[in-house]
């Protein structure tokens, strides 16, 4: 899958989903971190926070008693729809959604004192252009063996055959060159089980890790296989791999 067709994907989730996976049943183990708490804790109540690629906007949502002003952006158009009538239903007044780049971010310099991006691609440069000094950034990433498994039985998959560590270095790069000092990543690999079915096949139809899944048959006779050799009594076997990076300017 290639940038454009990447972009038409998540497009079109948006307008679907979001990139809300709330009702996904799943279990993990192994886990190191949550996200969302590592921003808040970082946070302070008069604070200005963005997030970078912010899709639906449920995780800023669900965070926002952590600082002054939220605001989300997205390159997505479906995404922000979404994300901006879930702030109707909120009854939160404190966060804003905007449709912008993450390579051409517009708001003042210097405005941010915190900036997170989930998931998401972002600029080192843009990142430091408008976060304050002495400001925080952090960001977590998929790193190429997750669903290792199941990328293996399809033949293809998001960073399917690329070096693990590709993306981690380049960001780590990008940070330092950007100006970033105390830069610091951590990693995990957790098991993680899909309870039925149903919950796979929706994670496979809503994100990009297998792309195209579902477009031919082949691939559900595929999916059956993979099932009946990883069931387990916790449910469908597979992992959870990320990395994640917290800078300070």
């Amino acid at each position: 899958m290639n940038r454009s067709e990447y972009r038409d994907f998540y497009n079109k989730v948006g307008k679907l989903n979001g990139w809300d996976f709330s009702k996904l049943r799943t279990t993990s183990e192994g886990e190191q971190w949550n996200f969302l708490f590592e921003v808040t804790k970082r946070c302070n109540k008069s604070d200005l926070l963005l997030d970078i690629g912010t899709g639906g906007g449920e995780a800023l949502i669900s965070i926002a008693d952590a600082a002054l002003l939220l605001v989300g952006i997205d390159h997505s158009e479906g995404m922000i729809e979404s994300a901006t009538e879930n702030f109707k239903i909120s009854n939160k007044t404190n966060i804003r959604f905007l449709q912008m780049e993450a390579e051409n971010i517009t708001f003042p310099e210097f405005f941010f004192n915190v900036v997170s991006c989930r998931h998401s691609e972002f600029y080192a440069n843009e990142v430091s252009k408008v976060l304050a000094n002495d400001g925080i950034f952090l960001t977590q990433q998929v790193s190429e063996n997750d669903k290792l498994n199941i990328k293996k039985a399809f033949g293809r998959g998001q960073g399917f055959e690329t070096d693990k560590g590709i993306l981690k270095d380049k960001y780590l790069t990008e940070l330092a060159e950007a100006g970033f000092t105390d830069i610091q990543s951590f990693e995990y690999d957790a098991t993680q089980y899909f309870q039925t079915y149903e919950d796979l096949v929706f994670f496979l139809k809503y994100t990009p890790v297998i792309p195209n899944f579902g477009q031919t048959d082949h691939d559900f006779e595929i999916l059956q296989k993979f099932i009946e050799l990883n069931q387990t009594e916790k449910g469908i076997k597979t992992n959870t791999e990320r990395f994640m990076i917290v800078a300070r300017k």
